[in-house]
């Protein structure tokens, strides 16, 4: 009996392809016809005779070694890298019904502290409480923007209190010519963020802030600072 096996070997001569040199390969389209051709036959008459097999499709020349090399080569072009800014920048203007104003400057980079640069004229010489109340809404005046901004539920204190509301920004020095101009930074007033001081408001005040520690039934609560002279609702503006 006879018993003929065809078997496509496509996929062999394709990986043998691959270790042929460049000029060869350019030859390698004609394995694909050669390789339909190709087939085993297994051939025997009895158990007690020997197999035997032929091959009969295209022949090649294994003897000669063969090799495969590669090269690759970085894009010579450099892509410029961008660097997005998360910089943030607010402004408030100071008003009261007294000649107290002035301009209130927030700066943030990134997550970092907010840098608050103060300059408030009209103002009597010495010390004056400010702070960032709750409300940006001053329909009513000064007194309608509320207490001081307090997201932590904490009592009054001064800035650098471990327990402090997050507006007790302390005192502000107005100098003989009633100016006070200063630089706060804190990281408890954020221009981002559910505690964003967007939209609340500034306000200077009569008196000095006794920090909390005063003793005075109001020193847990305002500081005991007297009247708002005057305030200001933040807004952003452009960086």
């Amino acid at each position: 009996a006879e018993i003929k096996i065809s078997s496509v070997i496509t996929t062999s001569l394709h990986k043998f392809a691959y270790s042929l040199p460049p000029n060869a390969k350019r030859q390698t389209h004609k394995l694909d016809t050669a390789a339909m051709a190709a087939h085993t036959i297994l051939s025997f008459s009895s158990p007690s005779r020997p197999l035997s097999s032929s091959f009969r499709g295209v022949s090649l020349n294994l003897h000669r070694p063969q090799s495969v090399s590669f090269s690759a080569r970085a894009p010579s072009s450099k892509r410029a890298l961008t660097v997005v800014s998360a910089a943030k920048k607010a402004v408030a203007v100071l008003k009261g019904t007294s000649d107290v104003e002035g301009v209130v400057t927030l700066t943030q980079e990134d997550s970092g502290p907010t840098t608050v640069s103060v300059r408030i004229t009209g103002l009597t010489p010495g010390p004056h409480g400010f702070h960032l109340h709750e409300f940006g809404d001053t329909t009513n005046g000064c007194i309608s923007t509320g207490p001081h901004f307090n997201p932590n539920n904490m009592t009054h204190g001064a800035p650098e209190d471990e327990i402090r509301h997050a507006g007790d920004l302390g005192n502000i020095i107005a100098n003989a010519d009633g100016v006070a101009e200063t630089t706060i930074v804190d990281n408890q007033i954020p221009l981002t963020g559910p505690n964003s001081v967007v939209g609340r408001a500034f306000v200077v005040h009569e008196l000095k802030d006794d920090l909390g520690k005063g003793g005075h039934e109001l020193s847990l609560t305002t500081g005991n600072a007297g009247g708002r002279l005057a305030c200001g609702v933040v807004g952003l503006t452009p960086v």
